[in-house]
């Protein structure tokens, strides 16, 4: 059974954390991704500008231990395309109402990005299911605490700026999650084919993750946790 919106935020609620895949280098994406899911990565995030992007989604997809979803999507008919592939949520450099109001109407989770508080509101009150803070300010954490002070109902979702050292950080101040994209998928190791580095950051990445919300993080519980359906 494919998994609806709600089994996604809940899986979204118990990993806190997603592997995001950017790059242009077709040969590459694959043994990256893999490497990722090794280390513990349930959650994935291919965005639209990677080569053969909807393959690598639908490959995915078929798994049952994973979350997989879009990355950079501009317009309905990137959407219409990602859910076909079988992406089980959206996200976006920007808001775009008419890409939110799909995904609530196909039962996929909405994550768009913002960077104001004005932007997080207007995300929210659209549908949006996360916000994801793009770009990525310099005090980071301070000010996602900022934003969440007045608005505490929001799932600040950050993904720029995401660092192994700043893990706690940014989750101490509240976000709900963060994304790892370059952090993860280092551009050195991805040119030079050493996907053991990336495997091996993949592993410390979701210890501190599930060491600060308390959690074992062996791969064979966060395996059978993510499994939804």
């Amino acid at each position: 059974m494919t998994p609806n919106r709600a089994a996604v935020l809940t899986a979204l609620s118990l990993h806190r954390c997603s592997a995001i895949l950017r790059t242009n280098r077709k040969d590459v994406v694959r043994p990256a991704l893999e490497a990722a899911i090794a280390g513990g990565f349930r959650v994935v995030e291919v965005t639209l500008t990677t080569p053969d992007c909807f393959d690598h989604i639908s490959a995915l997809a078929e798994r049952k231990d994973l979350i997989v979803g879009a990355g950079t999507v501009l317009s309905v008919d990137h959407a219409k395309e990602a859910m076909a592939a079988g992406a089980r949520f959206l996200v976006s450099p920007v808001i775009d109402p008419s890409v939110i109001a799909f995904g609530r109407q196909h039962d996929l989770v909405s994550i768009p990005g913002t960077y104001t508080p004005t932007e997080m509101m207007t995300a929210h009150k659209n549908g949006a299911d996360l916000v994801k803070l793009f770009p990525g300010p310099a005090n980071g954490p301070a000010y996602v605490q900022a934003c969440l002070g007045p608005m505490p109902f929001l799932k600040v979702f950050p993904t720029s700026g995401v660092t192994e050292a700043n893990v706690g950080e940014w989750l101490a101040a509240g976000s709900f999650g963060l994304g790892f994209v370059g952090s993860l998928f280092a551009p050195e190791d991805l040119a030079s084919g050493n996907f053991d580095a990336v495997r091996e950051r993949a592993t410390r990445l979701v210890a501190k993750v599930n060491t600060f919300f308390g959690r074992k993080s062996t791969l064979a519980t966060a395996a059978a946790e993510a499994t939804v359906g």
